[in-house]
Formats: structure tokens, sequence, C-alpha cells
């Protein structure tokens, strides 16, 4: 059975974030791209910190299109070494799963619209 995944990556504005976020959708690799704007990052890089604005992206698939998804978010994203970190959804709403994996269903069966499931499912 397929499980909830959510995946982060972070990017460096928020044109590449949406760029992203509508190509995951489209390909029905994620059901749901939340892009959260103004964050400052801090890390070690070529071997001294930096610091620099991105864009969060929370990406919402399942197991089943992972491979799919990490493939594709990969070739479309502009950082040397992109953030790419799966966590597991340990529970979340019957009917946000069932709207979650028909959302990817790879055979592009059709989706009930997203509006009264997005409006409550937290994401």
């Amino acid at each position: 059975m397929s499980r909830p995944l959510i995946v982060y990556t972070t990017v460096g504005n928020p044109e590449q974030g949406r760029h992203i976020a509508r190509e995951l959708v489209e390909a029905r690799l994620a059901a749901c791209v939340t892009c959260q704007p103004g964050l400052i990052s801090f890390y070690r890089w070529a071997g001294k910190v930096e610091e620099d604005a991105e864009m969060l992206l929370l990406i919402k698939t399942n197991s089943d299109r992972l491979d799919a998804l990490r493939s594709h978010l990969l070739r479309l994203h502009p950082y040397e070494v992109p953030e790419l970190l799966v966590v597991e959804v340990a529970e979340a709403g019957e009917a946000y799963l069932h709207w979650l994996n028909q959302s990817v269903s790879a055979n592009g069966s059709s989706v009930q619209s997203a509006g009264p499931v997005h409006a409550g499912d937290g994401s």
C-alpha cells in the first residue's frame, strides 16, 4: 500500500518555486506543493558559512510516485546539491489520503475538485 509522504526542498526565489511546483502537480507527481517564501538559510558551502534567502517547498505525494518525483525534481532544480528530504506522514484524514492518491495517480483518473478538501486539509 502506498504511504503518504512530504518531500522538502528549497529554492532561491519564488519564480523557481512556482515553476517547480506547477511542473510537479501537472505531471501528477505531487498532489499539492505549498510554497513558503521569506526564509533565511545558513549553511556551509565551499568551506565557508553562507546566508541566503530561500523559499521552502512542501511537496505532498505518495511512496508510489517518489522515484519519479525525485528524478523530475533533480532535473528541474537549479541548485548543484538540492535539498531533498522525505518524511513519512504518520497519520492523515481518510478523505485527504484518497484525494492525494487520486491526484498523483499515474493513470490520470478523475479527481474531485480539491476545493472542499484543500480548504480544510491543513496543508
